[in-house]
């Protein structure tokens, strides 16, 4: 019987992007290149400022279908490939090399050694490397590699292979590969199958031809076919916001700082030079100024483009920053509202409460924005294998195509910024500074410090890591309350000091045009959200792993998290901006050694419980 193998249109960027090997039905795949797309019905996704921001020349969709078989020549939809290319069958477990031309479209790979026909099985291990490059193992010579060269050279039948099974031993121990060569016998089992084993690396990935190989040194890797560190997808996303104009006061003291700095004077002189750069650079470290805004007063200064180039060379003009212009955008006094952004402001409703906590819970917040309608666009630009930090492939392998796949999703959203003032007088606390001081030496040390600083701005501040952890509990909450689960909300940091953000956007989205179903956006409004966040916060003062969890002085990926644990904040992956980093329940809650920001507000809710208990009976 004919079988539909279908992958949404959505999970083409995210989480079966290019590069990304999963399994469907019993049978395993890898995404191709984008340079194997079908060249007709691509769909052209809209986003401006998200193709200025990378520097291409657009976005497209892959053409959505009812079925994705990779087995239909320039068929709708991204294309697909069998990956690994080594199955077995699991009644007379020969191993079976299978290519291209023993596809028979709609069916399963089928044992053509037993009468019965049935459906071969993909192999569970497959070699990666460091520069991003995915590969069958050898299995002839994992089966062989007990055995000196000679004694292999003897054995010349590598495709008679065996994948075996024996009772007498449990895990991998009991599969073994064997050589069912006439005269060999070799065998070997798989306990010590994970890790390095010197094997030589392919130079390409399995969709990439022969003639696009290159001589790759970087050591293989074994690893399950599902393993967490065979694909980390590079995606960038923007919202969808309204071109407004950057209000003239908008970084008035970074400006000043910039005007101040000793290599000012240098870097106006040398503007238009590729040694403009260098001072570029340090300015920016020093002064937390980003490029559009170095742009802005270099172009006042000299009168010319800071991006003008010496003579023969290319312009390139200068890249939007994505997180200022949304965080002007919720911030305007009058919100700009468009079809996909729809935004209405609100309060907590606690305009007429005297009493605690409800009274320290008004003061703790600033504005809340009620965002009925978003829309973003997620684009993939690449993919490492092994870790993050290693080599990125782009989408398209072949490196000739300007633009990225890319989706659009709508959805619904809560917008709300902490108070100015009380947030101030947080971070000018000693014992904040010391804490988060403790973190940041941790980020410099982090491999994965460049990608972080991207989202942090020029320094880690601790209303950033308050911030961050205030929407893993706020989601965590949510998700108990507002029906959708932790996996389908998201967050947006907007916490650089140099721009004066001190805010957090909590959204779901979905790839349906007509957006979600206003449950997020209704647990928003007034009492309820009021409600939530007190439930939130008596949640956070207490986790099961205390007190190990509370007295952690580093945990997590990299050490990059103080007090926060899968028990108390931590998010799927794909919620987060940070990959479960820089978070800390103790700025949120308070700590033995630190003040938490809402911590006010927690003990005023613990002093009217113990009221309410003591109260008589009636």
């Amino acid at each position: 019987m004919s079988r539909t193998l279908r992958v949404r249109q959505s999970q083409t960027v995210l989480p079966f992007g290019v590069g990304a090997v999963f399994d469907i039905q019993g049978e395993s795949f890898v995404a191709t290149g984008i340079g194997d797309w079908p060249q007709r019905a691509k769909q052209r996704v809209e986003s401006p400022r998200l193709a200025t921001h990378l520097g291409v020349t657009g976005f497209y969709a892959a053409p959505p279908t009812a079925n994705d078989r990779y087995d239909v020549p320039d068929a709708p939809g991204a294309p697909y490939i069998r990956f690994p290319a080594r199955l077995f069958c699991g009644a007379c477990r020969r191993m079976k090399r299978w290519r291209i031309a023993d596809e028979k479209p709609g069916q399963p790979p089928r044992c053509p050694s037993c009468s019965t026909g049935p459906t071969l099985a993909p192999m569970r291990f497959v070699q990666i490397c460091p520069a991003g490059h995915l590969g069958d193992i050898d299995w002839w010579f994992w089966a062989h590699s007990r055995r000196d060269a000679t004694e292999r050279r003897e054995c010349g039948e590598r495709e008679k292979l065996r994948f075996l099974v024996s009772e007498r031993a449990s895990g991998l121990e009991a599969l073994s590969v064997a050589c069912a060569a006439k005269g060999c016998g070799a065998s070997r089992d798989l306990l010590d199958i994970l890790g390095t084993h010197g094997m030589r690396c392919s130079g390409r990935n399995p969709w990439q031809r022969a003639n696009e190989a290159v001589e790759c040194v970087k050591p293989v890797q074994i690893v399950q076919r599902t393993a967490g560190n065979l694909y980390y997808p590079v995606v960038h996303s923007a919202l969808d916001i309204p071109e407004t104009e950057i209000p003239a006061h908008h970084g008035e003291k970074t400006a000043s700082r910039v005007r101040e700095h000793d290599l000012w004077v240098s870097l106006c002189k040398v503007a238009a030079t590729p040694r403009a750069e260098v001072f570029r650079a340090m300015i920016k470290d020093d002064t937390g100024a980003d490029d559009t805004l170095l742009d802005q007063l270099l172009a006042e200064e000299t009168g010319q483009p800071a991006t003008q180039a010496p003579p023969g060379s290319e312009t390139a003009p200068a890249r939007p920053d994505l997180s200022r212009e949304e965080w002007e955008a919720f911030m305007a006094p009058v919100p700009p509202a468009t079809r996909d952004f729809a935004l209405r402001e609100t309060t907590l409703g606690l305009a007429q409460e005297t009493e605690e906590p409800w009274v320290g819970l008004r003061r703790g917040i600033g504005r809340i924005l009620l965002a009925d309608r978003l829309r973003e666009v997620r684009a993939l630009s690449g993919f490492t294998r092994v870790s993050p930090d290693a080599t990125v492939v782009p989408a398209d392998t072949a490196r000739r195509l300007k633009w990225l796949p890319a989706v659009e999703v709508f959805g619904e959203g809560i917008f709300l910024t902490l108070d100015k003032d009380t947030l101030r007088n947080w971070e000018a606390d000693d014992r904040v500074i010391r804490r988060v001081a403790g973190m940041r030496a941790d980020l410099d040390r982090a491999f994965q410090k460049d990608r972080l600083q991207a989202l942090t701005g020029a320094e880690l501040a601790p209303r950033f890591v308050l911030l961050h952890t205030l929407a893993h509990l706020l989601i965590r909450q949510l998700s108990f309350e507002s029906g959708y689960t932790t996996a389908s909300l998201r967050e947006r940091i907007y916490a650089r000091p140099e721009q004066d953000q001190y805010g957090i956007l909590v959204y779901t989205a979905a790839g349906d045009a007509e957006g979600t179903l206003g449950g997020l956006v209704r647990q928003g409004e007034p009492a309820r959200l009021a409600e939530t966040l007190l439930r939130m916060t008596e949640a956070a003062a207490w986790c099961s792993a205390d007190p190990l969890c509370a007295e952690h002085a580093g945990q997590g990926f990299g050490n990059l998290n103080r007090a926060a644990c899968h028990a108390c904040a931590l998010l799927p992956e794909t919620s987060c901006e940070s990959g479960n980093t820089l978070l800390d329940r103790a700025l949120v809650v308070g700590g033995e050694q630190v003040p938490g920001y809402f911590e006010p507000i927690v003990t005023a809710a613990r002093a009217a419980a113990a009221a309410a208990l003591e109260q008589p009976t009636p």
